[in-house]
């Protein structure tokens, strides 16, 4: 085939290999120039094409041998929970073979028995329950509890089937995991309320039931609570796109604190900057507690706590 100076439309979005170049006639001149980017040794995709997990995770299956599976923090990204921003930049997968890999920024596990898998996106995954446990070496306490409730509030899997694997496995990390699944809720409904729920319980403050129904004293539907402390009737919401909401969504907000607060509801909204600050979280709601009647010590937060929210 005749060399182009073009690449053809069959590779324009999709990451290739040299190979696969060569043979639609797109030299070596071509690939080394700036209208193409290196991914891995061997593999390729447009400068123009949007680098995402997706994208990295096919170019790699490209240099990988066949029976790979995507796992660790690679699986928990797929599952659809981030980790930190410039945590975890490697890919990882793994097998049974004992196959090993050079190319910078993946790694390679090799597995001793069957592993359990599952499809999701056109990628087959380790199943959430062993992905949970194999990120327990990879999360922090707190970011694997998020985890957990993640996995759950999806439909990975369900809040007993995550307990059962963790307390029957015998895999590296599943101690760390069976401590981790004990502070795991099953109707957590975002990553950011198992933070919050969680700064507060490791600060020995009382646990608050996750996204209840709160009516009056009629019984009249008045919403949902995120974080509900209903002894005290105080209620933590976190607030993460109040910047982002039309006029009239911002109207029934307010007026749905104004029932809540009528019918003797504190409500305490936690925005994304109050997480730069996250000490005053548990002081906060301490307070109100206090208010109510509690009279239990106020927030501890140890070195661990800092390390974990700071």
């Amino acid at each position: 085939m005749p060399v182009t100076n073009t690449l053809p439309i069959e590779l324009k979005n999709v990451p290739f290999t040299t190979a696969t170049a060569r043979r639609y006639g797109v030299g070596r001149g071509f690939l080394a120039g700036d209208r193409c980017r290196q991914l891995f040794r061997g593999v390729w995709v447009s400068a123009d094409v949007e680098i995402t997990i997706r994208l990295l995770l096919s170019a790699a299956l490209l240099v990988l041998p066949r029976d790979v599976v995507v796992s660790h923090t690679s699986a928990m990204r797929l599952y659809g929970l981030e980790p930190r921003t410039g945590r975890h930049p490697h890919l990882e997968f793994s097998t049974t073979r004992s196959s090993v890999t050079r190319h910078r920024g993946i790694v390679l596990h090799r597995r001793q028995r069957r592993i359990a898998t599952v499809d999701v996106d056109g990628f087959t995954l380790t199943a959430p329950e062993r992905t949970f446990v194999d990120c327990s070496g990879r999360l922090t306490f707190v970011e694997l509890v998020q985890l957990g409730d993640w996995l759950i509030h999806t439909g990975r899997t369900s809040f007993d089937a995550l307990v059962a694997y963790a307390l029957e496995s015998h895999l590296h990390g599943v101690r760390r995991a069976r401590r981790a699944v004990a502070y795991v809720r099953a109707n957590v409904e975002s990553p950011m309320e198992t933070i919050i729920r969680l700064m507060l319980v490791f600060a020995r403050l009382p646990e608050p039931a996750c996204n209840v129904v709160l009516v009056d004293d009629y019984g009249h539907f008045l919403g949902r609570g995120d974080l509900v402390l209903a002894r005290w009737k105080v209620l933590v919401e976190y607030d993460g796109w109040h910047h982002e909401r039309s006029a009239a969504q911002r109207q029934q907000d307010l007026r749905r604190r104004e029932r809540l607060e009528a019918a003797g509801w504190v409500v305490i909204v936690i925005t994304s900057g109050d997480l730069g600050r996250p000490r005053e979280i548990p002081w906060r709601v301490h307070r109100a507690l206090s208010a109510r009647g509690y009279a239990g010590p106020p927030p501890r937060m140890n070195v661990m706590w800092s390390r974990w929210f700071s």
